[in-house]
């Protein structure tokens, strides 16, 4: 069973420009870590200040060692998040497939 998040961010006014390199760099970074199965950063098309990340996980284990990675401290904590107007992080665990 694989572990989503789900991040969504609203840039403060002009500051996507510089925040979309960064997230691109963490993207790369964050795909060379040992359970990350995706990272991927989307653009509002009708809003450009609006900004989700899609990642994906073997487990919450690996999610909690990305959260702790010198990478993730650097550029989302340090850099990206005092540019934000707001961050929400939703945690997704995958429902029981039903039978039918």
């Amino acid at each position: 069973m694989t572990y989503v998040v789900v991040a969504r961010y609203r840039t403060k006014a002009g500051e996507e420009n510089t925040v979309l390199p960064l997230l691109d760099t963490m993207a790369a970074a964050s795909r060379e870590e040992p359970g990350n199965l995706a990272y991927r950063v989307h653009q509002g098309v009708e809003d450009p200040q609006a900004i989700v990340l899609y990642e994906e996980y073997a487990s919450e284990a690996d999610f909690t060692a990305h959260c702790a990675t010198p990478h993730f401290q650097e550029i989302v904590l340090g850099k990206v998040v005092p540019l934000l107007e707001s961050r929400d992080v939703l945690r997704c665990a995958p429902r029981a497939q039903v039978q039918s």
